[in-house]
């Protein structure tokens, strides 16, 4: 039998680990097999949250968004946008023109995840001044 330590331990590994794909329940970013996860992955990584914030500026085709994300190759653009269009935040419309036009937007649902996410960018932006400061401070107290 269980102590009431161990049955709390247990309730709460069953919970960091339990992800439920029914819509009136929660998912859980924090369980490993979780779907939302990956979703979380592609939203935050360098490149998804590069690429997402540079289409809520509007629509781009390949060449445009690749230069407006400064770095990023063509393979990693490519993968990324392709993850965020299975996820529903970005629409790829090809014309069957000659030679083919792509043109990339935003999906209503990745609008709102762009806007979270340029929130986030205008934060990091205007407190740059504090993190190169805590960072000079770090690196001074290393360099002994």
């Amino acid at each position: 039998m269980e102590s009431p330590a161990q049955t709390k331990e247990s309730a709460d590994r069953d919970e960091n680990t339990a992800c439920v794909g029914a819509k009136d329940l929660a998912y859980n970013v924090f369980a490993r097999s979780c779907p939302s996860r990956g979703t979380l992955e592609h939203v935050t990584g360098r490149w998804g949250s590069l690429t997402l914030g540079a289409l809520h500026d509007g629509t781009f085709r390949f060449n445009e968004l690749r230069r407006r994300v400064d770095g990023v190759s063509e393979k990693m653009l490519s993968q990324t946008l392709h993850a965020l269009e299975r996820d529903g935040l970005v629409h790829r419309d090809a014309q069957p023109t000659n030679p083919p036009r792509v043109d990339y937007t935003l999906t209503p649902l990745g609008r709102e995840v762009a806007e979270r996410l340029r929130t986030l960018i205008s934060f990091v932006e205007g407190h740059m001044d504090d993190v190169l400061e805590a960072r000079g401070r770090y690196d001074e107290t290393r360099e002994v």
